[in-house]
């Protein structure tokens, strides 16, 4: 898998809900080689921030050369932070693309669901991915890229307040709607993977999820981020996997969450 360590400049930044920012990079070499649900580190240009943000990738324009990441700032003077400053003809250093990402096959009836800022990394996977979509998208509150979603697939909301769509989990709004699917993928935080994977096991139905974790090196070799699998990794020998070289996207029977 190619990787790719430089800088990218900045084509356009704006806000798009609540500490929610959009950011396009023009970056031809990676975005040649971006798949949905890799993701990026991002190097901030604060030397007390040694380590890379890692930010999956919410568009993939192949054409332009260029990548749309979408992530949320987390507290003042952080890195996601310093990158919201960043401005039309801004660098910064990236490097990636990073991980393995979502299969492509045509699945049958399909489940895209994303709770949070995991729903990103839906978009380019609707973009891309055959045949019947179902988009689940769950937030706390404010909604995000549901205009870009519903362009996609079939759309469906859950808010934790009922402000929009469903009250509840994503889960609730599948049960609301009477939904089914032959396939699930999913990225959110890990309450609703664990919630997902025991659905999927329910009902016999494949499941993917992407999961979230710290990261460090973004490269598989500082063991920062593993994950409890049920086979035993070469690298380290113990049952672990890394979630940056091995995931983030895994079978949802192959990781304990």
């Amino acid at each position: 898998m190619s990787k790719y360590k430089g800088q990218a400049a900045v084509i356009f930044q704006e806000q798009i809900a609540t500490d929610i920012y959009s950011l396009w990079i023009e970056v031809p070499c990676m975005a040649s080689e971006a798949k949905p649900g890799q993701f990026l580190s991002l190097y901030t240009q604060d030397g007390s921030k040694l380590l890379p943000r890692p930010i999956s990738i919410c568009e993939i324009d192949k054409l332009q050369g260029r990548l749309r990441l979408v992530y949320r700032v987390t507290g003042k003077e952080t890195g996601t932070e310093l990158f919201s400053r960043l401005e039309s003809g801004d660098t910064l250093e990236v490097m990636g693309p990073l991980g393995n990402g979502f299969p492509l096959e045509n699945p049958g009836r399909a489940f895209l669901i994303g709770g949070g800022i995991g729903v990103p990394p839906m978009l380019e996977l609707a973009k891309q991915l055959p045949g019947a979509k179902q988009i689940i998208a769950g937030y706390r509150d404010e909604l995000f890229l549901t205009e870009d979603l519903e362009r996609y697939g079939e759309l469906y909301v859950a808010t934790e307040d009922g402000s929009a769509g469903t009250r509840g989990n994503v889960l609730d709004a599948v049960r609301e709607h009477g939904l089914a699917a032959d396939v699930i993928y999913a990225c959110g935080p890990a309450p609703m993977l664990r919630a997902l994977k025991a659905y999927a096991e329910e009902y016999g139905i494949v499941c993917y999820i992407s999961l979230e974790e710290k990261m460090a090196c973004g490269i598989g070799a500082c063991l920062a981020c593993v994950c409890r699998s049920k086979e035993t990794d070469s690298h380290s020998n113990v049952h672990n996997k890394r979630v940056c070289k091995d995931g983030p996207v895994f079978l949802s029977t192959e990781v304990e969450i």
